[in-house]
């Protein structure tokens, strides 16, 4: 499984229907095991975006296909980046050369 830290801001939508935040949280717990995904963490956070989200999918293309269906919801837009783990890093640079 691959991990992924998604940075998010609500829209103007999400931002109306704030009350339901964290049953929508839930909600996306949901609709990521559709994907084989496994929503790790979902933390609202102050400064410069409302969500941080960690995210283990077994793939990119889940991982996109899962950040899509989620954005076209309409509350949230996202920023999604691969993260990787000490381990993973360390096999990274072996391949240096």
């Amino acid at each position: 499984m691959a991990t992924y830290i998604s940075l998010t801001h609500l829209t103007d939508q999400g931002m109306r229907a704030i009350k339901d935040t964290t049953k929508r949280a839930d909600a996306v717990k949901g609709v990521a095991a559709k994907f084989g995904a496994t929503v790790q963490g979902i933390y609202w956070t102050l400064g410069q975006y409302d969500l941080v989200t960690i995210i283990d999918a077994p793939d990119e293309q889940s991982a996109t296909a899962f950040g899509l269906t989620i954005a076209a919801a309409g509350n949230t837009r996202s920023e999604t980046m691969r993260a990787f783990s000490a381990e993973e890093m360390q096999s990274v640079l072996g391949k240096m050369g």
